[in-house]
């Protein structure tokens, strides 16, 4: 059995969750797990010097949790897909041929070290501030944004992030979100497709 981590990042309401999930959906023995069901709780979060909560920085997030979701999947694929009360799907004449992909999602993805490190494959979601600003605008998030949450904390954090991410030299592909859903994914689906027929080559 062989095992490939895809990593899709990118930029609030850029497209990554998306594409993730169409990703999952048309590759056989995949997986997902997005970073966004790994926030800690909203009491926990810190509040910074203009009353913004933090929730753009990987302490407002349960990383190590996250962390052993990835490990245990790791360690056995398709027992992993079992607990979640799904059932693997042969997609070759034998199990050591097929290969287990793990889509994994998320803001800060490629931001923590451990967990950049396990990605073949690396895609970033990028659109324009003021697309990505009235898209936010549109979104109900639980807790509420509140007045200028997007300009005095969002958007420069991610503007930090980004800084952060690109500063650890790993290989992403960079997207540009503004392009059909359909052909965003076609190439991804088309990279990701080629990446598992290496493996199942591979001896």
């Amino acid at each position: 059995m062989k095992t490939l981590v895809v990593g899709v990042g990118g930029m609030t309401n850029g497209g990554k969750s998306t594409l993730s999930k169409s990703l999952h959906l048309q590759i056989p023995n995949s997986c997902l797990i997005a970073q966004d069901s790994y926030f800690k709780d909203d009491p926990v979060v810190p509040v910074d010097s203009n009353g913004f909560k933090q929730y753009d920085k990987l302490d407002a997030l349960l990383m190590d949790t996250m962390m052993g979701e990835v490990d245990s999947w790791r360690r056995d694929p398709e027992a992993f897909l079992r607990r979640r009360g799904l059932n693997p799907q042969r997609t070759t004449p034998s199990a050591d041929e097929a290969v287990h992909v793990l889509i994994v999602e998320g803001f800060l993805i490629f931001n923590h070290g451990p967990l950049n490190e396990l990605f073949y494959k690396r895609y970033f979601m990028e659109i324009p501030y003021d697309v990505c600003k009235r898209r936010r605008s549109l979104r109900v998030y639980t807790p509420p944004d509140p007045p200028g949450y997007f300009d005095g904390h969002v958007w420069p954090m991610y503007l930090k992030n980004r800084q952060e991410m690109e500063s650890m030299e790993t290989e992403i592909l960079f997207l540009d979100g503004m392009k059909p859903k359909e052909e965003l994914l076609a190439h991804v689906y088309r990279d990701v497709c080629q990446e598992i027929e290496r493996l199942r080559e591979k001896h």
